[in-house]
This record gives C-alpha cells, structure tokens and sequence, in this order.
C-alpha cells in the first residue's frame, strides 16, 4: 500500500479500527483456546508379580532397599576406581549425556513456536528500468530506484493446542532422555563390574593352572626316576609327559583372554589398550560376594529401572503427537502484519516527486495486518492416516512399556535364582576339590609304593585340575549373577546424582563453538556440581506437561 500525504489521516483511522479489530480477535481466539485436542496419556497398567519366587529364601532380603552404590558390596577398592573411572571417562555415556542437551534445546524450539513464528526486519534498494518499448500507463519515468525498510511477523495462534502438544512431546522426551542416560550409566557399571570379574577369574585360573603344573612336573619326576631305577617303563614317563606338556599348552590361551577382557575394560573406561594396568594390579583374586541380597520388592522395579521409566516416557511424547496430528484436520487462525516505509527516487508525480530522503515521512508509511483462516479442505486422506500412523506408533509404545516390565521382571527373577545355586553350586564344587587333592596325594603315595600304575595318577590330576577350573568358574558365576541381578533390579543410576553429565574440558569446548546460554551452566572450579540432573524417584509428570 503506498500512502502519498494527502491520504495519510484516512489512512490512519483505518488503520486503527484495524487495529482494534484485529486485537478483538486475538482475545476471542485466546478465549476460546483453553484445551488441547488429542488424548491424555495414562501411565498404562503393566503386569508385575507381588514377591519374588524365591522370596522364602533367607539369603533374600525384600524389607531392605537396593544399594544404590551395589559395587561397594565387594570390599574391592580396585573395584571401586574402575565404577569411577569409567563414569567420569566412558565416550558411549558421554555420547548420550550429550543428547540430553539437544532434546534442552529442542524443548526451546518447541517452546518457541508457541509465539509468532515468523518476526523479520526488512530493507532493501531496487533499481528498476522500465522497457521503452513497453506500455507505461502510469507515465513514470522509465528509470529509478525503490527504497523500502519495514517489519512484518505471522503468528499461527495455538487454537486447539497443536503447539502446547508438541511442548509436551519435547518435554517428555527431555525426560526420556535422562532416563535412557541413566539406563547407559546402570549398563556401563554391570559391564565394568562383569569384565572386571573376567579378568579376576582369568588371574585365578593362570595361577591354578600353573600350580597344577608345577604338581604334574613333580609326578613326572617321579615317574623318569622309576624308570632309570628300571621299576616300570617308559610309557609312565611319556604319559606324564603329554599331561604337563597340555597343561602348560592351556597357559597362553587363558593369558590371551587375560588380555583382551584388560583391552575390553580400557575401552570402557575411555582408554587405549594398556592403559589401566596399574589399577588393576594386586589383589587378584575373584571378588567375594555376599551371603545375602537385598533386591527389596518387585514393584520397585517401575520406579527404580531407568529403560522403564524410558518406555513410559517415550508413550508420553508419541501421545502428544496424536493431538499434534488431529489439530491438522481443523482450521488455522492466523494474525499477520507487514508494516514499513517506502519511497522512490525519480518516480515522478506518481511517486509523490519523493526522494530517498522521504523514506521516514509520514507519507512513506505503508503496512497491512488482518486475521487469516486457512482450512485443509481436500486432502485426500493424508491427515486422518498421519492421524493413524501416530495411533499406531503410540499403541507400539504402549506394548512395548509392558514388555519392558515383563523383561525386567524375568531378567530379576533369573539373575536371581542363579545368584542362589550358584551358591549352592559352589559349596558343593568346594567339597569335591579337597577330595581331589586327598585322591592325587593317595595315588601318588601309591604309585612310589607300586601299588598303582601311573594312569591312576595322571586321572587324579586330571581330575584335580578340572575340579579347580570348576570352583574358580562358580564362584565367578556367584559374583557374575549377582552383578547381573543388582543391574535388573536397576541400580546404579544413582551415581549422577548431583554430578555433571558432561565433563569440564568439554562444556568448555562447545562454549567457544556455540552461545549454549542456560542450558551449559557458567564455569565452576568445581566439575562434579556441574550442569545437575534432578533425582527422579518416580517419574511423574504433571502440569504444563500434561
């Protein structure tokens, strides 16, 4: 609209009442926009046992609650520095405490849709040439140039709640996302405390295995002794022979394993190959674990594991984006305005003979506002089968909330019960080492005596070693499940609390790449009271979310 001087008090009475009329509407349509379409999520109901099968059991402790620092259980200190090791230093953890500062930053983006969508400052200097040949009804002259600096914003209004939706998707996955970052952190520590336990067993059945050896160098001696005494032959010499020689062959294959479960425990703890040695000197036994366990009730498993926490929330968000579908099949309200000066040099009496210098008048002012209302009249199914995809993806999600819990509850129950007979298992596998020992002294005994030939033997050692390879793999398999029943029972997560999900060096990298404002808090001398996660006992959502 180009305003010359002689319209400009109509011009501004009509823009006024305009202006009243647009603001009527906004009042209107903000009134009438309390509520937002789409469903409400439910937490949905998910099948869980009331005790545990083996809840008689005295060695099960259901009064108490779960340790939240479980590790500790073990008395290991090597065992303590790793847990912490490897959640200061692990990438893949890192990886996703970094994506808890990108779903922040996309609560922002939603948040921000809520308000005018599109707010730009315009300016710009055309040159026009008028082609001589061409008809010029309004007898400007054929050359000149434009000015025009203005302002224009559009603002899709939140009418049935689209944009409060997608707020609640954003913030639900906000959420998600700190409960998948502490299911990595409840992962990561079962894994070190696993592989750690690997490497212990690989350190006790080398020293075994070499302790075996040492014994069946002994037998060989004796047997090449009878044999230059010419007591017996030299098939007794060859036979202990092949025993040493294939215990000794066993050696390099456990060292090897030795190695790589050490290069695995490097890499978790963010490391290259070789690089932890020095904590993993000393002690080398295979951890104690209790007698006991305290795993407290089954229901606590939906407040205390993270990827079920993770599931509800994932429900939650795909819930909001029903609505957020739905809200396309009903109109779109809209308020846009365009406001600014303009003048042009060399435009003759039709420009009102002005000049770049008239750019600010009065006269110069031009802008256009008003409601808009678009409709998707035909669409031909897409919006009602986007609206489908949605439900389905949401009913998906629901399932998939229940089968976690299913999962969580098997992978307790199992742990579990082979927390318990291993246990057993290794009382047992005790008795029947020390009747090994007893057997491989008595045959030996025998054989100088020449009661016994030395096949007797070489199975009394045969049978030792295998018994003691036994015993170091159940005790093993005690420590293996009960870490692996402290990670179904969900615990461990507890370590963040009140810690930084990314590390000093590395905030301070991306502040001098990217302005991260509230979301990166200000520099601290003090890294573990950084950037906070909040403790989520229970993960309930409330108002604005839902």
């Amino acid at each position: 609209m180009y305003c010359s001087q002689n319209d400009t008090k109509p011009t501004m009475y009509r823009g006024r009442w305009a202006i009243a009329g647009a603001v009527s509407l906004l009042c209107m349509v903000l009134a009438l926009s309390g509520c937002a379409i789409g469903p409400d999520f439910v937490k949905p109901e998910a099948k869980i046992q009331e005790n545990w099968s083996e809840k008689g059991d005295s060695r099960v402790a259901t009064q108490t609650a779960v340790d939240s620092q479980w590790w500790k259980v073990f008395n290991d200190p090597a065992f303590d520095q790793l847990i912490k090791l490897a959640y200061q230093q692990n990438l893949p953890l890192q990886i996703t405490g970094l994506r808890i500062l990108e779903a922040r930053a996309r609560v922002g983006i939603a948040i921000g849709r809520q308000f005018p969508q599109q707010q730009e400052v315009f300016g710009g200097v055309t040159k026009e040439g008028i082609s001589e040949n061409a008809p010029n009804s309004s007898f400007r002259d054929r050359n000149l140039l434009d000015y025009q600096v203005g302002f224009d914003a559009v603002w899709e209004l939140d009418f049935w709640g689209k944009f409060r939706r997608d707020v609640q998707a954003a913030h639900a996955n906000l959420i998600a996302t700190e409960a998948d970052y502490d299911d990595a952190l409840v992962s990561l520590t079962a894994e070190v405390a696993r592989t750690y336990t690997v490497i212990r067993t690989f350190d006790v059945l080398i020293d075994l295995t070499r302790e075996n050896a040492k014994l069946q160098e002994e037998g060989l001696r004796i047997a090449e002794s009878r044999f230059h005494g010419g007591v017996n032959t030299e098939l007794d010499v060859a036979q202990a022979r092949t025993l040493l020689e294939s215990t000794r062959a066993s050696i390099p294959k456990l060292q090897s394993g030795l190695r790589q479960a050490q290069n695995a425990m490097s890499t978790l703890l963010g490391q290259p190959p070789g690089a932890i040695q020095a904590v993993l000197d000393g002690h080398k036994g295979i951890p104690a674990a209790p007698a006991e366990v305290a795993v407290s009730i089954p229901a606590e498993l939906l407040r205390r594991r993270p990827d079920i926490r993770s599931a509800e929330l994932s429900a939650a968000a795909q819930c909001a984006r029903i609505g957020i579908a739905k809200a396309d099949l009903y109109p779109r309200f809209s308020l846009f305005g365009e406001i600014g000066f303009q003048s042009s040099s060399q435009g003759g009496v039709q420009s009102n003979h002005a000049s770049f210098d008239n750019i600010f008048d009065a006269a110069s002012l031009f802008y256009s506002f008003g409601p808009q209302v678009q409709f998707p009249l035909f669409n031909y199914g897409r919006i009602e089968n986007n609206i489908r995809v949605q439900d389905a993806r949401f009913q998906q999600l629901i399932v998939n909330y229940k089968n976690t819990v299913l999962r969580a509850a098997q992978e307790s129950e199992d742990a579990l019960i082979g927390f318990l007979k291993a246990q057993e298992a290794t009382a047992f596998t005790q008795n029947s080492v020390q009747a090994a020992h007893r057997s491989v002294d008595i045959a030996l005994v025998q054989y100088r005596e020449g009661v016994v030939d030395y096949l007797r033997v070489l199975d009394t050692q045969r049978a030792l070693l295998q018994e003691e390879i036994r015993l170091a793999e159940t005790r093993s398999s005690v420590v293996t499940n009960l870490i692996a029943l402290y990670k179904a029972l969900g615990g461990g997560w507890e370590l963040r609390q009140g810690q930084s999900v990314i590390s000093e060096s590395m905030q301070a990298e991306m502040r001098k790449r990217t302005d991260w404002g509230s979301l990166l808090p200000p520099p601290s001398p003090k890294p573990e009271n950084l950037n906070p996660l909040p403790a989520r006992d229970v993960p309930v959502l409330k108002k604005p979310y839902w």
